[in-house]
């Protein structure tokens, strides 16, 4: 994983924690799938976490 990428997620769900995972990939310029591996590893690292449902939650930086 990117550090770089990585590190502009947490930035982006930081400032807007509603952000969909389509919404990301057009801020960074990155594919859906790209953001979607990295947001796993941000998960397994407990940097990141979902909360609520998929369609009504939010992110939450830890």
């Amino acid at each position: 994983m990117s550090g770089k990428t990585s590190g502009k997620i947490l930035k982006l769900t930081k400032s807007n924690n509603i952000l969909t995972i389509p919404e990301i990939a057009a801020l960074i310029g990155i594919t859906r799938r790209s953001v979607e591996r990295n947001i796993q590893y941000l998960q397994k690292q407990n940097k990141l976490k979902r909360v609520g449902t998929a369609k009504g939650g939010h992110w939450k930086v830890v």
